[in-house]
């Protein structure tokens, strides 16, 4: 199964569990029920926000939605395993269903974890009208190999390989390619529980 497939099924399965309607996990996040409707049936792809916010109302780390294992001990991911893993779409909005950013996992089986480590491929994004997010928690991010530009609050940050950045994702941002060009980046997330 895919990971976006895993996902939407882990969050209807979640929300169904504790007798929650869609109506619910609305009030409760703010999101429209239809919203949350089509992330769980897979129809669209939704940026972190919406999903923070669907972890938080469910009462879950954000990560429990891309849980596929229960692996209570390290969890080790070769090289190979993360270019070969299935990717996670996101777009730079909850409604928009392009996507500009893969997302593959590197603590996919970790149970209990309260941080989320991605290799993070960003490609040319063709709307430069970029929706900047906002959720609770922190974010790193490493440049491997090309250029990003971060949105963040007021401000325009241009990393290059070697970069890094650390941030309180309160704020408005948004990462994308610098100039069009491709690039790859480690991001980690951490969501308070």
């Amino acid at each position: 199964m895919g990971t976006n497939k895993i996902i939407g099924s882990n969050i209807r399965y979640i929300r169904e569990s504790q007798h929650l309607s869609l109506e619910d996990v609305s009030e409760r996040t703010g999101l429209s029920a239809e919203q949350i409707k089509s992330i769980e049936e897979n129809n669209v792809l939704p940026s972190l926000s919406p999903l923070i916010k669907i972890a938080r109302a469910l009462g879950v780390r954000l990560g429990t939605f891309l849980d596929d294992q229960s692996e209570l001990g390290p969890v080790i991911c070769r090289k190979n395993d993360s270019r070969d893993a299935n990717g996670i779409s996101f777009s730079n909005s909850a409604t928009v269903s392009h996507k500009h950013m893969e997302y593959f996992s590197l603590s996919q089986s970790k149970t209990g974890r309260h941080m989320e480590p991605f290799l993070i491929d960003i490609e040319h994004a063709h709307d430069a009208n970029f929706i900047l997010s906002t959720h609770e928690g922190e974010e790193f991010i490493f440049v491997l190999n090309g250029l990003v530009e971060i949105n963040y609050g007021k401000n325009t940050y241009v990393l290059e390989e070697g970069d890094s950045i650390y941030y309180d994702s309160i704020v408005a941002h948004h990462v994308h390619a610098y100039n069009g060009n491709p690039a790859r980046i480690l991001g980690v997330i951490y969501t308070p529980y």
